[in-house]
Order: C-alpha cells, then sequence, then structure tokens
C-alpha cells in the first residue's frame, strides 16, 4: 500500500492540492485488501485523486466510507473511479447525504460494475429525487451480482418503494434489502408484498419503521421464510446434485479407466497372441518346408531304390544270358565233337579201304602210310589232349557258373532282405508320419505315378535296347559259329587243313572262356560294389529318418506348448472379460440407482414448487381479501 500513498500524494500535487494528513496516515496503517476511510472528511480533490487510483488498484477488496461528508461532486468522482474496478467486493457508503447527483452515480455504478456484492447506502436521501431513485431502481433491476444492499434512513417513499417493487421482480441476485426507518407505508408495502412471489432470490426484507401495516409484514415474512426454505433446499439440492455430478463424474472417469486398461490388455493379448500366432505360423511353415524336404529324400531313396533293383534285374538278365551263351556254347561243342568224332571215324574207314587198296595196288606206299599212321596217332594224341582241356575248361565254367548262381542267390537273398527291412520300416515311418503327410500325398501319387511311368518307359527303351544289342551280340557269334561250320566242314575235306582249323577253333575257344571268366569277376565285383552301396545307402537313409523323428518330435512338443499358451491367454482373456462385464454390470446399476435418485428428487423440488405456488396464491388471496375488506377500499380507488 505504500505504492498507493505515494501514487496519492502525487495526484494530489499534479491537481495543485495538498494531500490530506489524516488520508495519509490512514493509507500507511492500511491493511491489505481493505480500505476505511470512515469518519474523515474527504475533500473534492482527495476525491478525484482516489477516483483515479481506484481504476488501477487491482488489490482492494473492501472500501469504507462511512460519515466522510462526501459532496456531490466528490461522490460522483468516487464512484466513476468505482465503475471499472473489478476487485471491490464491500462498498459502505454510509452517513454521506447522496442525493440526486449520488443516486445517478449509484445507478451508473451497479450497471458498470460487476463485482460489488454488498453496498451501504444507510442515513443518505436518496429516495427524496424520485426521478433519480427510480434510475437507481432501473439499474439494480439489471445488476446480477449484488447480494446485499442496505437503505435506512434514506427518505424512501411509497412511490420509491414501487420502484424498488419493480426493480425486484427483475433482479435474481439480491439477498438481503434492509429499508428500515423510510416512509414506505401501506402503498409501499402492498407494491413490495405483489412483488415478492416473483423474486425467488430475495429471502430477508426489513420493513420496520415504515408504518407498514402487521398484515403486510407478515406476509412479508412468510414470503422471505418460503424464498429461505427455497434458498436452502435449493442450495442443499445443487449440493447434492454437485456431489451427485461428482460422483457421476467420478464414476464415468473411473470406468473409462478400467475400460481403457481393459482395452489396453486386450490389446497386448492380441497383439501376443498374433505374435505367437505368426511364430507358430512360421514353425509351421518351417516343419512343412522339412517334410516336404524328407518327402523329397524319401522320393530320391526310393528313386535310387528302383534304379538299384532294375541295375540288379539288369544284371540279373545278363547272368541268365551268359549262362544261355554258356550252354549254346556246351551245346555247339558237343555237336562239334560229335562231329569231328564221326568224321574221324569216316576218315579212318576211308584211310582203311585206301589202305587196302594201297596194299593190293602199291607195295611202295607202306612206308607212306606208316608215316600217315604215326601222324594220325599224333594227331589223335593232340585231339585227346584238346579234349581234355575242353572237359577241363567245361568243368571250370560249371563251376564258375555254380559259384556265380550262388553268388547270385545269396546275392539275391540277401538283397530280398534289405528290401524287405526297408519296406518294413518305410511302412513303420509310413505309417507314423501317415497322419501329417496326409494331405501331401494326394498331389505327390500323382507326381509319383507319372514319375514311375516315365521311369518304366526309360526302362523300358534300355531295355529294348540292350536286348537290341544283345540279339547284334549273338548274331555276331552265330556269324561267327557259320563261318566256323563252314571251316570244320571244308576241314573235313580236307584232313590237315582241318586239324589247324580244329586247333584254331580250340584257341579261339579257349580265349573267349577266358574272356566269360574275366566278364563273370567283373559282375561279381559289381554285384558286390552294389551291395556295399545298398547297405550304405540303406544305413544313411535309416539314420536320416531317426534324425527327422527325433525333430519332428521336438517340433510337436513345441506346437503343444504354443497351443496351451495359447488356451491358457484365452482364459485369461475370458475371465478378464467376465470381470469386465460385471463391473460394467455393477455401475450401470449404481447410475440407474442415482438416476432413480434424482428422478425423485426433482419429483420432491416439482411437488415443493408446486405446494410454494399454491401458498403463494393463498397469500394473494389473502391479502386481496384482506386489502377488499379494509376500511381504507372504500376512501383509495383500486388500482
Amino acid at each position: 500500500m505504500e505504492e498507493f500513498r505515494h501514487s496519492y500524494s502525487r495526484l494530489c500535487k499534479e491537481s495543485g492540492a495538498e494531500p490530506q494528513e489524516t488520508v495519509l496516515q490512514q493509507l500507511q496503517e492500511l491493511p491489505r485488501g481493505r480500505l476505511d476511510l470512515a469518519t474523515h472528511s474527504l475533500t473534492v480533490d482527495t476525491c478525484r485523486a482516489l477516483g483515479k487510483l481506484l481504476q488501477k488498484e487491482a488489490l482492494l477488496t473492501e472500501l469504507i466510507l462511512s460519515d466522510c461528508m462526501l459532496s456531490e461532486e466528490g461522490a460522483t468522482l468516487l464512484l466513476q473511479g468505482l465503475c471499472a474496478h473489478t476487485v471491490v467486493r464491500f462498498l459502505d457508503l454510509k452517513g454521506n447525504n447522496l442525493q440526486a447527483a449520488g443516486a445517478e452515480a449509484l445507478g451508473q455504478l451497479l450497471r458498470q460494475n460487476k463485482s460489488i456484492q454488498s453496498l451501504t447506502l444507510e442515513w443518505n436521501n436518496l429516495g427524496t429525487w424520485e426521478d433519480a431513485f427510480a434510475t437507481f431502481c432501473g439499474a439494480l433491476a439489471g445488476n446480477g451480482t449484488l447480494q446485499q444492499l442496505d437503505l435506512r434512513n434514506n427518505q424512501i417513499s411509497h412511490k420509491g418503494a414501487e420502484e424498488l417493487a419493480l426493480a425486484l421482480t427483475c433482479n435474481a441476485s439480491l439477498q438481503q434489502l434492509d429499508l428500515r426507518w423510510n416512509s414506505i407505508g401501506l402503498l409501499g408495502g402492498r407494491a413490495l408484498v405483489n412483488s415478492l412471489p416473483r423474486n425467488r432470490t430475495l429471502w430477508r426484507l426489513e420493513l420496520a419503521g415504515n408504518n407498514v401495516p402487521g398484515d403486510i409484514l407478515r406476509a412479508v415474512e412468510q414470503a422471505m421464510d418460503h424464498n429461505q426454505e427455497r434458498q436452502t433446499t435449493s442450495r442443499e439440492n445443487q449440493a447434492r446434485t454437485h456431489v451427485l455430478s461428482k460422483e457421476v463424474k467420478h464414476l464415468r472417469e473411473e470406468k473409462s479407466r478400467q475400460f481403457l486398461d481393459l482395452m489396453e490388455t486386450i490389446d497386448k493379448q492380441r497383439k501376443e497372441m498374433a505374435r505367437s500366432s505368426r511364430a507358430s505360423a512360421a514353425c509351421v511353415g518351417q516343419l512343412q518346408e522339412a517334410l516336404n524336404e524328407r518327402h523329397s529324400i524319401i522320393n530320391a531313396l526310393k528313386a535310387k531304390l528302383q534304379m538299384a533293383e532294375a541295375a540288379l534285374a539288369l544284371s540279373e538278365q545278363k547272368a541268365q544270358g551268359l549262362g544261355e551263351l554258356l550252354a549254346t556254347a556246351e551245346q555247339e561243342q558237343q555237336s562239334l565233337a560229335q562231329r569231328q568224332a564221326k568224321e574221324h571215324r569216316m576218315e579212318q574207314q576211308e584211310a582203311a579201304e585206301r589202305e587196302s587198296k594201297l596194299l593190293r595196288d602199291l607195295s611202295a606206299a607202306n612206308e607212306k602210310n606208316l608215316l600217315l599212321r604215326n601222324q594220325v596217332d599224333e594227331l589223335e594224341r593232340k585231339v585227346r589232349a584238346q579234349q581234355e582241356q575242353l572237359f577241363l575248361a567245361r568243368q571250370e565254367l560249371s563251376n564258375t557258373t555254380a559259384a556265380l548262381k550262388m553268388r547270385a542267390n545269396q546275392a539275391e537273398e540277401r538283397l530280398e532282405l534289405e528290401k524287405k527291412r526297408s519296406r518294413q520300416s518305410l511302412e513303420d515311418l509310413e505309417q507314423l508320419r501317415a497322419k501329417e503327410v496326409e494331405h501331401m500325398t494326394r498331389h505327390l501319387e500323382e507326381s509319383e505315378r507319372a514319375m514311375q511311368e516315365r521311369v518304366q518307359r526309360l526302362e523300358a527303351l534300355r531295355l529294348s535296347l540292350e536286348e537290341r544289342q544283345h540279339l547284334a551280340h549273338l548274331e555276331e557269334k552265330l556269324r561267327l559259329q557259320a563261318q566256323a561250320r563252314d571251316e570244320a566242314q571244308s576241314a573235313c575235306l580236307q584232313q590237315r587243313q582241318t586239324v589247324a582249323e580244329a586247333q584254331a577253333r580250340a584257341s579261339q575257344l579257349g580265349l573267349q572262356v577266358e574272356g566269360l571268366r574275366r566278364r563273370l569277376e567283373e559282375l561279381q565285383q559289381e554285384l558286390s560294389n552294389k551291395d556295399q552301396e545298398k547297405v550304405a545307402e540303406v544305413t544313411r537313409v535309416r539314420v536320416e529318418l531317426r534324425e527327422q523323428n527325433g525333430r519332428l518330435q521336438a517340433e510337436l512338443t513345441a506346437q503343444e506348448a504354443l497351443k496351451e499358451k495359447v488356451a491358457a491367454l484365452e482364459r485369461r482373456l475370458k475371465v478378464i472379460a467376465g470381470d469386465h462385464r460385471e463391473a460394467l454390470l455393477d455401475r450401470e446399476s449404481e447410475n440407474a440407482s442415482l438416476r432413480e435418485k434424482l428422478r425423485l428428487k426433482e419429483a420432491e423440488i416439482a411437488r415443493i414448487r408446486e405446494e410454494e405456488a399454491q401458498r403463494a396464491g393463498f397469500l394473494q388471496n389473502a391479502v386481496l381479501a384482506y386489502v377488499q375488506g379494509s376500511p381504507l377500499r372504500a376512501i383509495s380507488p383500486q388500482k
């Protein structure tokens, strides 16, 4: 407030006046927010300076100017300064003899100021000038902040009371009005009583010392009691409504918060479920890819096994062809030996005939015959030796064929056992995976059938080509045999050429036997290699199938764990949803109960309003009946 004091001094000096010492002293001792200049006489200059200061002061809430002997000009200046003030709540202008100009300034103040709640105007002369007081009452009718007004000892007549009554019918904020010690009289009292039913905020109206009849005072008291009850009930209703609105707002906020929390938890669970479903889908896709790879491996193994079986069948066919070739060679050798024996016997007969003829014809040919006999003996020895060699070769060939047959039989038995084992293992594996790859076997069977048909066609083509090659080989051999037969026939005609050709044929047969023997050894080596490869392949397939089984089992356990987690999350989500539904039902029931209470309160308020309207009607009827029955009705005209 020191700044306020300096500003007051400066403004007084600027206007050419000296500041009042009493005012300065009071400003120095001024408490915060309150300016008390009561019983201090204020000049016009001081009022002008204070009016200017009040336009800028924002901390002053109470202004007491009672018994300051303000002039009309000074009061106008002060009130003009308060028009723009927005903080002052209490204004006391008691005992300042305010008249017409003061009343007009007060009216301007009530029209422009929106902060004053209490106004004390006791011991003034506002009611003496009716036009100015009517201006004041018109401003009071439009004011919406003033709650307490003190108009005691203001010379207010019944016309002023009528103006106040008109103002009260429009005012909606005034709660206390003190009109004691004025000149209101009967007419003014009646006007005030008639205006009270339309005013619902005024709950205290003092009319003592105004020559107002007792029945009007009682009617005013009843109206004030009624307004006071109304105010209390409205305050209680407002308080309850405020409390209920707070509770409803709190419930709504809590409900919205719970709903948001629930939605967040649901979103999190949905995200977790989507993430787990994506992970499970990825795992299933990986498992599907692994199954496809394993199935392709199994198909490749099946193809390899079929190829091995085809190669084994081809080797068996080759072995059979070699056996047939050996049988045909033996038959040819036997036929050749028989032919050679017949030819030899025929030659011996011819030689004997020739010898007898030569003995009869020529005696000199004995020596030549003896020489020829020696040569024949040598030839026979050579033939016997060749026959023995042929016999040994036959024995060796039979032994090798028997050994080959035994090995082939053993190989076939081992192959059959391995086939059975592999088929059994494959059947077991297929039975274990039949449920997992059932939906894949449908479209793979068609491709397998197409591949099998293609393989069969290729095998048929290969077999046809091999048969053609074999036939060409046999035809070549048959051609050679025909040539050998022609050579043997020519040898029968010429003995020497026959022996030479027989020796050449024997050597050729020996070479063929050696080639066949080497071929048999090569076939045996190939069979043993095939057996080893097949065993290694079968063992590798078994190991891979075991590993695949282990991985599939692990993946199945992981999928079962994921399924259990998903089921647990679904159960938890169901529990949360049930709890949320129960909470929502509880909140809805509470809201319904609150709505029912509000409806009951509104019905009670409506009933109270109806009762008040009835009471007001009864009171008005009673007042009118009293007025009509009073002796004054005959004197005064009816208004």
